[in-house]
């Protein structure tokens, strides 16, 4: 895959950090779709990039021959959306907490500390084809 491919509700890119800006397109185009107020678009879109990146970096190690799919769905309210890897998966659990003194400095582990603030909930699932990290809010 060269190129992404959107069908649907879903944008597939390969695993290229030079993609974040065509998924942030997509996602904020459908919330914009939904009638989502700015600033939770903001939140979302920052969620979105920083998994997507995460699933580039960390989940393909930067491998470009693999991929990164990104789903979105509304119901009752709320948004999900689903970042699936190709990856070995990690432990959200042993992720070192960003704001801790002796990590203050560090250049990287803030990803998923700012999804988790942003976000209602943030769901990791993990198979022998990848990990999916599903995110919801509410757009009430």
């Amino acid at each position: 895959m060269d190129k992404p491919v959107i069908k649907g509700n879903t944008i597939t890119v390969p695993s290229k950090l030079d993609h974040l800006a065509d998924v942030d397109l997509f996602i904020e185009g459908i919330l914009r779709g939904y009638g989502t107020d700015e600033s939770l678009i903001a939140d979302i879109a920052i969620s979105v990039s920083e998994l997507v990146n995460n699933a580039v970096s960390h989940g393909n190690q930067g491998e470009s021959d693999k991929i990164v799919s990104v789903s979105i769905e509304k119901t009752n309210g709320s948004v999900s959306i689903a970042v699936t890897d190709e990856g070995g998966g990690f432990n959200p659990g042993e992720i070192a907490n960003p704001v801790a003194d002796e990590n203050l400095l560090k250049d990287v582990g803030r990803g998923i500390f700012i999804v988790n603030s942003l976000m209602d909930t943030v769901e990791t699932k993990k198979s022998d084809k990848g990990t999916t990290v599903v995110i919801t809010k509410s757009l009430q």
